[in-house]
């Protein structure tokens, strides 16, 4: 096995995992995303500068992913290492914790706290949001981010293991941190995003999918993953959301404030804009795709004992 583990104990560690994340949050201090952060931060403030940006930041890329893969090899076999790495990955409840505040806030017509609730969510500039806008930028990173902390996280840790999880789930912090299209990050942070669009290529369809199988308008998820994810600036975002949105019978996407000014974006889903309740319904559109893939894992933990 490329995990270094059998079926029915990925199974088992991912369900335990996932229980640990509902049951804790993420650690509130000393998390290692945080440290890691911060060592990315240092390390690009050193090395993006100059020419061969491009190439630095490959560079870059190598130093801080290379220690913690080898590190899983060396650990893969370990099922407390797993569970823990696996852990400190999952971001389900931290998500949920975030998106719960705009929902009240805004559903109390109190549209400063709402915003400095969103703030914490996305990269726009929350401030210049109407009430309409921090739905749909919430309902937004509700679907993304379950792909990028829960799913994709669970199907690296199905497929590889321990160096699965650590690899993309750095891989997707540094994206977050470098992957921007402006002066300064677009040459040096391309290797970043390049992995990261790679490595969530297959999870971001698979979760498409689910969102089709288990959304309460399945056609109407499929219709708009097929027709309008193409239109999406991110590879694998654009079908997450585009049938996360058909799904939920919402629309999202469409203008949004940022540093540099308002970007024009594709219009994603059909319906209604997204409104306050439909973040709690975002969130349990979630529950219900994760729900199916620990259902998937204990299927083929099943058939492996069986064959």
């Amino acid at each position: 096995m490329l995990a270094g583990l059998t079926p029915p104990a990925l199974a088992l560690l991912a369900t335990l995992a996932v229980l640990a994340d509902l049951a804790l949050g993420e650690p509130r201090r000393w998390h290692p995303l945080v440290g890691f952060g911060r060592l990315a931060g240092a390390l690009a403030d050193r090395l993006n500068d100059g020419r061969a940006r491009r190439g630095r930041g490959l560079v870059a890329l190598g130093l801080l992913l290379g220690p913690p893969a080898a590190l899983g090899v060396l650990l893969a076999g370990q099922g407390w290492a797993n569970l823990i790495g696996l852990y400190l990955a999952l971001g389900g409840r931290s998500l949920a914790a975030h998106a719960a505040p705009v929902q009240r806030a805004l559903e109390a017509g109190e549209l400063a706290p709402a915003r400095q609730a969103v703030g914490r969510l996305v990269s726009r500039d929350a401030q210049r949001l109407d009430a309409d806008g921090v739905a749909r930028a919430t309902v937004e990173s509700v679907l993304e981010n379950g792909l990028d902390a829960v799913f994709a996280s669970l199907f690296w840790f199905a497929l590889a293991g321990l160096p699965g999880v650590l690899v993309h789930r750095l891989a997707n912090t540094l994206d977050a941190m470098w992957g921007y299209r402006t002066a300064r990050w677009a040459e040096f942070g391309w290797a970043a995003a390049r992995l990261d669009d790679v490595l969530g290529y297959l999870p971001a369809r698979l979760t498409a999918l689910g969102h089709v199988l288990l959304g309460p308008h399945p056609g109407l998820a499929w219709r708009c993953w097929r027709r309008q994810a193409p239109g999406w600036p991110s590879p694998n975002a654009g079908p997450v959301m585009a049938a996360g949105a058909g799904a939920l019978g919402v629309q999202l996407g469409g203008p949004a404030p940022y540093g540099e000014g308002w970007r024009q974006r594709p219009v994603l889903g059909a319906g209604a804009p997204a409104a306050a309740t439909d973040i709690a319904r975002a969130l349990r559109l979630n529950g219900r795709v994760l729900a199916a893939l620990l259902v998937a894992l204990w299927g083929w933990a099943a058939l492996s004992v069986l064959a």
